[in-house]
């Protein structure tokens, strides 16, 4: 690892929760571009349907799978940003003291409930065309797109466990450097 890019002082668990953040606006740069994908294809397709009467054959698929890459680019990021909704009615009610406790358990569960859909999406994807797992049209393969899910979903897991660890580290501490982001 080149030391020009790890500050000094960082401890291993926040080392590695700017490389995850790294991979995680690498996965939200993609998204963005699926996104503009989708906007243009969206656009064609509309001009292709009501101006010129001929709709495109396979558009709806290629939709399908542009959503997922949509998708996967928002799941690590926003997770990594804060970006995803919860209610923090726990601190509100008991502050600190209530909630060092009850990260630990939530991170713990979230952790391991991304890392079983991680997981279950290798499996369903791995399954592939025996299991119909490809778009009814142009019959474009689900496993890029599950493996790239997939991969989305293990950096979150990854995330929340180092959250948790650098959670862990600073237990007494008057907060929680992830807490309020």
């Amino acid at each position: 690892m080149p030391a020009a890019t790890v500050k000094r002082g960082r401890s291993g668990p926040e080392t590695g929760l700017a490389w995850l953040d790294r991979a995680a606006g690498w996965l939200a740069v993609m998204g963005a571009a699926a996104v503009i994908l989708l906007v243009v294809m969206t656009v064609t397709a509309v001009v292709f349907r009501y101006v010129l009467n001929d709709p495109i054959f396979g558009i709806d698929d290629l939709s399908q799978v542009g959503l997922s890459l949509v998708v996967a680019g928002s799941i690590a990021y926003g997770g990594r940003a804060g970006a995803h909704v919860h209610v923090d009615v726990l601190h509100m009610i008991g502050g600190r003291r209530v909630t060092r406790y009850t990260d630990v358990l939530v991170r713990a569960i979230g952790a391991f409930v991304v890392g079983l859909t991680a997981y279950a999406l290798i499996r369903q994807g791995l399954c592939g065309t025996r299991c119909g797992h490809f778009t009814a049209n142009l019959a474009i393969p689900h496993l890029p797109f599950y493996l790239v899910l997939a991969g989305s979903m293990a950096i979150y897991a990854a995330i929340l466990t180092l959250e948790l660890v650098v959670g862990l580290v600073h237990f007494g501490a008057g907060r929680d450097p992830h807490e309020d982001r």
